[in-house]
C-alpha cells in the first residue's frame, strides 16, 4: 500500500460528529460521508469444516506404525440446534508418549495478509478417567508451516517444520461428567507471506475432540465514500498496522483530493481523506453515493456536492446533464458572469443630449442615462468625434467611462464637429452593435488677445508669485476690454490638466502650498467680451529647497539678508549647545568608570565582554519552578523507597483488584520481572463490563527483593493520574501470580509504532504526539518527579494514536536537596546501580549522576528527534564513547528529514549544555500549543540535514577541530577570522533574520529597537520586556548581542562603554 496522508485531520481525538462539524469549511459533505456506514470488518472464509462432507485429512501415525487409535473422523450432531458437522476426536489417555498430529489440507491466503483460524472443540476432565490415564492432559497444540509451491522446502510433513501458534487449554470449561459437553472456542491468527499454510494439530495424551474450524481473513469491505469506491481491502501482517487504500471516483465525478482511506487492523474503516465531486451536468446523490443529470430546464456548472440549479431567467436547457443554460434570443451572457446570473440585453441610447458649453477649443456635453438598461448594472459610455485631430483631450480622458458629462479641449475655433455618444455594457460586444445619439457642435472665434511679458517675481520654497503685461487689443491697443486673467500652473512633467488656475483681474498672482525643489510650468490667458485668447508660451521655474535661501526680487534683497543673518546665528547656537552636552555627558561617563561596576546605571562592556551575569542564578530558577509547582495545593509525589514494607506504598497508592475478574488472553511480550500479557477486566459491581488491560505478572519464585521493585513500580504509577501518564487500574497482591493491570495501548511502544509506519503521518499529527508527551511530563514535573529515562520506547501508543508515558522502573524523585537535584549510586560501566541510557541521558546526569527535570528535558529533546525521524536510532552506530565526547565538544543532533525548523530550534533548545538555560516542560508544551494552534509557522523546513531517511549514518567527529557537515556545533568567536560581520547588516530585521530570530522583528520596532547600536545595548530584562521568554531564545540573541558589541568596539576608535 502506498504511505498515507492523514491532510486535514489536526484533531485525531474527535467524534465523527464533532469531525463532522469541523469539516464544514473543507468538503460541504454530510455526517454520513465523514463517519460512513456499512464499516463493519468481513470476514473471508478460507475453510470451514462445518461445510464439508468429509475431510479426510492426514495424522500421523497410521496405520500399521500407529501404537495408539490416534485421530478419528466422525460426525458430530445436535439435532436441537441442528448440527451435523464432521468432527476430528482423539483420547489416547491409556498411552505412553502420546504423540498424535493432524494436519489441514493446504490453504492458499489469496490477498491475506494474516489469516485466522477459529477452532470449536470440547475436553475431557482427567478426573474422568480415575485410575486408567498413563499421560492425561488438558491441552493440545496449535502449529503452522507457510509453503510455496513454486520454491524448494522441506516437505510439508516434518514436524520440526512447524512453528508453534500456542498451547490451547479450555478457556470456557472442561467437562468432569459422561454427559455433559461444554463447546470452547479459541481464535488465534498469524502473518503470512508465502502462497499458503497448513495448520496442524498435535495431541501429547489429551481427550479432545475438534468440532469446527475455520480459517479466514479479515477485510475492511467495500465501500463508496465521499463519492469515491474503495475496494475491499485484506487487513494488514500486524494488528496494529495501518492499511491505506486508494479510491477511485465513482461514474460521473472527478477528483477534488487523492480519496484514501484506512483500513485498521481490526477491519474497519479509519478516517477518510479527500474525494470526489459529482462533475458539471450532474449533481449529488448522497444516499446512493452516485451522480446523476441534471434534469431539463437545471444546470450545474462546476463540479461540487450542490445540485442542479433551475435556469435563470430569460434562459433554458433542452436536455439532460446541462452545464449551464442557453440564452433566449436577443439576450446574453458576457463570459465572465456568473452562470446562474440571468441573461442580460445591450442598454438603449443615451437620452437627452445637451451642449453645457462652447468656446473656440472648448465643448462641454451632458446627457441622461438611457431608459432600458438592460437588466445589468456596469454601462459605461463612449464618445466618438469624426474630425477631431491628434491633440484633442478628452476628461475623462479614458475610452469608457461611467459619467455622464464630457469635457473636450483642443478643438479649432471656427471648426463643426459631430459627436457621438454610445451607451454599452458587458453583452455590447456580443450582441454586435451598441446604440446611440449624436449632436454638431460649432466652436467660436479666436480673440487675439494674448498676454505678454509673463515674469517671475519671487520665488519661495513653497510659494512662486508673477507678474505680466495687459494685451493689446484690435480696437486701439487698449486694454480696458479684457474681463479677468487665468492663470494655471502645474508641475513640469504633469498634465496641463490637472494645473492649479486663479482668475483675476490684476497682473499678478501668487501660487502657494507648492512642494520644494519642484519645476513648475507657468502659463496666462485673458478673456474679453469676445472670449478667451490663448495661453502664453509656457514659463518655467524650480522652486528652491526647503532649508535653502529664496528667490527674490531687488526690493527684498534686504530682508532676505536680515532672515537669512538669523538663520545662521540659530545653527551657531544649536551647535555650541550639542557640543556642551557631549562634552558634559563624557565627564560623567568618566566618572562612572572610576567607580565600582554596580554604582553605574548602565552595563559595562570590556572587549565585547559583558561583566554581569546573563541569566538569573540557578538557584533563583529552582525557588520559582519550586514555586510555581507547590502553589495552590498541587499534589506531589510521595517516594515509595521511604516505606519500611513495600507492601504499606502498595495498598496506599494501588487498588486490589480480584484474581477473579481478570482473564489472561495472550502473551504479547517480556518484561525484567516476568511476561506481559492482553487481557480482560471485569468492571464492579456487577462484572458485565469489561475492558481490555495490559497485564505484567512476576516470574514465579521470583525473590523478594524483585517483588519488591515489581511492586515499587505500581507504587509510583498509582500516584499519577494524566491523560498522557499510563494509567493503573490495579494489582494482584493476594494470590499468584503477582499482578499489575494497566490500560492498554494497542499500538505498543512509540519507536516501533513509527518505524512500522514510516512517512505515513502528517507534521501536524507528528507534533501533536510531542505535545502530549510534554504534557504528561509536565505533570510529572509538577509532582517534583524525575523519570530519568525518558524515550520514545517507554511512551506508548493508543489506538486513537494518544502518547502516554510509561515504565517507571527507573524513575526517581526530586530530593530536596541542593540546586533539587540528587547523586544517583548508578555508574557507567554498568555495576551496581544499573546502566544510564547515554543516548537520551543530559551530559551533567552523566558526568556527575545528578538528575533533575532539566535532564529530562535533554529526553525530550532526543524523544522529539526520535519521533521527527520516524524511530530512527540517536546518533545511529556510535558507541557511547563517541556520543559522549561529541555532546561535550559541542555537537548536537542535526535535524531529521523534512524536520521544521521551529521543533528543531526546540530540540536545540532542549540541548542547551547549562540545565538552567533549557526551556521547562511548561514552556514546551506552552511552545508546542501554539505551533498547532498556527500550522503556517511549520512550513519552514531545517535545511542542515544532507542525509536522505535510510542512508548509512555519518561517521562521528574525528577531533574537536573537525568540520563534519552532519553535526552542529554550538558557539564561535565573534573576533575569529571566518566569523560573521555582524557590523555590515543594514537593520535590526537582517540581523535577527541572520540568528534565525525573525519571530521577534516586530516587537524589537514597536519597542523602539530600530538600529544596531540599540540592538547592542538589549539586556536580558528588556528581552523579557520585548517578549522573548524561552530561555533558550533569550541566550541566543545575547550571544549574538555580545558578538555584536565586540564587532563594533573592534571597529571603533575606543570601547564601547
Amino acid at each position: 500500500m502506498a504511505p498515507f496522508n492523514m491532510a486535514g485531520v489536526a484533531g485525531l481525538l474527535a467524534t465523527c460528529a464533532a469531525a463532522a462539524a469541523s469539516a464544514a469549511h473543507l468538503l460541504p459533505l454530510l455526517l454520513l460521508l465523514i463517519c460512513p456506514r456499512g464499516t463493519h470488518a468481513e470476514q473471508v472464509v478460507l475453510l470451514d469444516t462445518t461445510q464439508e462432507e468429509k475431510l479426510e485429512w492426514t495424522k500421523y501415525p497410521f496405520g500399521a506404525e500407529a501404537n495408539t487409535p490416534g485421530w478419528v473422523e466422525e460426525s458430530f450432531t445436535n439435532f436441537d440446534k441442528g448440527i451435523n458437522w464432521r468432527s476430528y476426536v482423539v483420547c489416547d489417555v491409556a498411552y505412553n508418549n502420546v504423540n498424535n498430529w493432524l494436519w489441514t489440507p493446504f490453504i492458499e491466503r489469496g490477498p491475506a495478509n494474516r489469516m485466522y483460524i477459529e477452532i470449536q472443540f470440547t475436553t475431557r476432565d482427567c478426573s474422568l478417567f480415575p485410575g486408567n490415564a498413563l499421560s492425561c492432559k488438558e491441552t493440545f497444540s496449535l502449529l503452522y508451516y507457510e509453503f510455496d509451491v513454486a520454491t524448494k522446502e522441506p516437505p510439508p510433513w516434518e514436524t520440526d517444520s512447524y512453528k508453534l501458534i500456542g498451547r490451547i487449554a479450555a478457556g470456557e470449561g472442561r467437562f468432569n461428567t459422561n454427559t455433559g459437553v461444554v463447546i470452547n472456542t479459541e481464535v488465534k491468527s498469524i502473518p503470512v507471506t508465502k502462497k499458503g499454510v497448513y495448520f496442524a494439530f498435535r495431541d501429547q495424551g489429551a481427550c479432545i475432540s475438534i468440532l469446527a474450524i475455520k480459517v479466514y481473513y479479515i477485510s475492511c469491505p467495500e465501500i463508496s465514500v465521499n463519492f469515491a469506491h474503495f475496494p475491499a481491502t485484506p487487513t494488514g501482517r500486524e494488528v496494529a498496522l495501518i492499511e491505506q487504500t486508494i479510491g477511485t471516483c465513482v461514474d460521473n465525478a472527478v477528483v477534488i483530493e487523492q480519496p484514501t482511506f484506512l483500513c485498521k487492523g481490526d477491519g474497519k474503516w479509519y478516517l477518510p481523506n479527500g474525494g470526489c465531486h459529482c462533475k458539471p451536468g450532474y449533481q449529488a446523490d448522497v444516499e446512493k453515493q452516485a451522480c446523476t443529470e441534471c434534469a431539463i430546464g437545471k444546470f450545474k456548472h462546476e463540479a461540487g456536492s450542490h445540485s442542479c440549479e433551475a435556469c435563470p431567467a430569460h434562459s433554458k436547457s433542452s436536455d439532460y446533464g446541462f452545464t449551464e443554460c442557453r440564452c433566449n434570443a436577443g439576450y446574453f451572457r458576457a463570459e465572465k458572469d456568473p452562470k446562474k446570473m440571468p441573461c442580460t440585453q445591450p442598454p438603449s441610447a443615451p437620452q437627452n443630449l445637451t451642449v453645457n458649453f462652447v468656446d473656440q477649443s472648448t465643448v462641454i456635453l451632458s446627457w441622461n442615462a438611457p431608459h432600458m438598461l438592460g437588466g445589468r448594472t456596469d454601462t459605461t459610455y463612449r464618445v466618438v468625434c469624426d474630425a477631431c485631430s491628434m491633440g484633442v483631450k478628452y476628461i475623462p480622458n479614458t475610452e469608457v467611462f461611467n459619467d455622464t458629462k464630457i469635457t473636450i479641449t483642443g478643438l479649432n475655433a471656427v471648426t463643426t464637429y459631430r459627436f457621438q455618444v454610445f451607451a454599452e455594457n458587458g453583452v455590447s460586444a456580443l450582441a454586435g452593435k451598441s446604440e446611440y445619439v449624436d449632436i454638431t457642435v460649432t466652436t467660436e472665434a479666436s480673440v487675439p488677445s494674448l498676454v505678454s511679458n509673463v515674469r517671475i517675481t519671487s520665488v519661495k520654497s513653497s510659494e512662486l508669485s508673477i507678474s505680466w503685461d495687459a494685451p493689446v487689443t484690435e480696437v486701439g491697443g487698449d486694454s480696458d476690454l479684457v474681463e479677468r486673467y487665468e492663470v494655471r500652473c502645474y508641475p513640469r512633467y504633469d498634465d496641463a490638466t490637472n494645473a492649479t488656475v486663479i482668475q483675476t483681474s490684476e497682473l499678478s498672482a501668487t501660487f502657494k502650498g507648492l512642494k520644494p525643489s519642484t519645476d513648475y510650468a507657468i502659463q496666462v490667458r485673458a478673456k474679453t467680451t469676445r472670449g478667451w485668447g490663448e495661453y502664453t508660451p509656457i514659463v518655467y521655474k524650480k522652486t528652491p529647497h526647503a532649508m535653502g535661501l529664496d528667490y527674490v526680487g531687488e526690493d527684498d534683497n534686504m530682508q532676505v539678508r536680515i532672515i537669512a543673518g538669523a538663520i545662521v546665528a540659530v545653527v551657531v547656537l544649536l551647535v555650541i549647545i550639542i557640543i556642551m552636552t557631549v562634552l558634559i555627558l563624557r565627564r560623567a561617563s568618566d566618572e562612572c568608570n572610576k567607580k565600582q561596576p554596580s554604582d553605574c546605571d548602565t552595563l559595562e562592556y570590556r572587549n565585547g565582554e559583558v561583566t554581569t551575569p546573563l541569566f538569573t542564578p540557578a538557584v533563583g530558577v529552582a525557588a520559582a519552578s519550586a514555586g510555581g509547582a507547590g502553589g495552590g495545593g498541587a499534589r506531589s509525589y510521595v517516594d515509595p523507597h521511604t516505606y519500611e514494607d513495600p507492601n504499606q506504598a502498595v495498598r496506599e497508592f494501588a487498588r486490589e483488584i480480584d484474581a477473579g475478574y481478570i482473564t489472561i488472553e495472550a502473551i504479547i511480550g517480556g518484561g525484567e520481572f516476568g511476561d506481559v500479557c492482553r487481557g480482560k477486566l471485569k468492571l464492579p459491581p456487577d462484572g458485565r463490563t469489561e475492558i481490555d488491560v495490559a497485564i505484567k505478572t512476576l516470574k514465579p519464585g521470583s525473590a523478594d527483593k524483585a517483588r519488591n521493585d515489581f511492586l515499587t513500580e505500581a507504587s509510583i504509577m498509582g500516584q499519577f493520574e494524566h491523560p498522557n501518564v499510563i494509567f493503573l487500574q490495579g494489582v494482584v497482591t493476594k494470590s499468584n501470580p503477582v499482578m499489575i493491570i494497566t490500560e492498554f495501548m494497542e499500538n505498543g511502544s512509540l519507536d516501533t509504532f513509527l518505524r512500522a509506519n514510516d512517512g505515513k503521518f502528517q507534521v501536524l499529527q507528528l507534533v501533536g504526539m510531542l505535545r502530549g508527551i510534554a504534557s504528561g511530563m509536565q505533570y510529572l514535573a509538577e509532582m517534583n518527579y524525575v523519570h530519568r529515562d525518558l524515550a520514545a520506547r517507554n511512551v506508548l501508543v493508543n489506538a486513537a494514536l494518544v502518547c502516554k508515558i510509561a515504565d517507571f522502573g527507573l524513575s526517581r524523585e526530586i530530593e530536596s536537596a541542593t540546586e533539587g537535584a540528587y547523586t544517583t549510586r548508578t555508574v557507567y560501566s554498568g555495576k551496581k546501580g544499573g546502566k544510564i541510557p547515554v543516548r537520551w541521558t543530559a551530559p551533567e546526569a552523566i558526568a556527575f549522576r545528578k538528575f533533575t527535570s532539566a535532564s529530562d528535558v535533554w529526553s525530550m529533546g532526543i524523544v522529539c528527534w526520535e519521533v521527527m525521524s520516524y524511530g530512527e536510532r540517536p546518533y545511529w552506530n556510535w558507541s557511547n564513547q563517541d556520543v559522549i565526547k561529541s555532546i561535550e565538544k559541542g555537537y548536537r543532533l542535526p535535524a531529521p528529514m523534512d524536520c521544521p525548523e521551529a521543533i528543531y530550534q526546540l530540540m536545540l533548545d532542549c540541548w542547551q549544555k547549562e540545565r538552567t538555560h533549557r526551556p521547562t516542560f511548561a514552556n514546551l508544551t506552552q511552545t508546542l500549543d501554539k505551533l498547532i494552534r498556527s500550522p503556517d509557522t511549520l512550513r519552514k523546513i531545517a535545511q542542515n540535514r544532507i542525509r536522505e531517511r535510510g542512508a548509512p549514518p555519518p561517521p562521528p567527529p574525528a577531533s574537536s577541530t573537525s568540520s563534519n557537515v552532519h553535526l552542529r556545533k554550538r558557539g564561535t568567536n565573534p573576533l575569529a577570522p571566518d566569523a560573521v560581520d555582524l557590523t555590515q547588516l543594514t537593520s535590526v530585521s537582517e540581523w535577527l533574520a541572520s540568528i534565525k530570530m525573525s519571530r521577534y522583528a516586530e516587537s524589537f520596532e514597536r519597542s523602539g529597537v530600530t538600529t544596531l547600536e540599540a540592538a547592542a545595548r538589549v539586556t536580558v530584562q528588556e528581552l523579557t520586556a520585548l517578549g522573548v521568554t524561552l530561555v533558550g531564545h533569550q541566550k541566543k540573541i545575547m550571544n549574538s548581542v555580545t558578538a555584536l558589541r565586540a564587532q563594533m568596539s573592534a571597529t571603533s576608535q575606543g570601547f564601547l562603554v
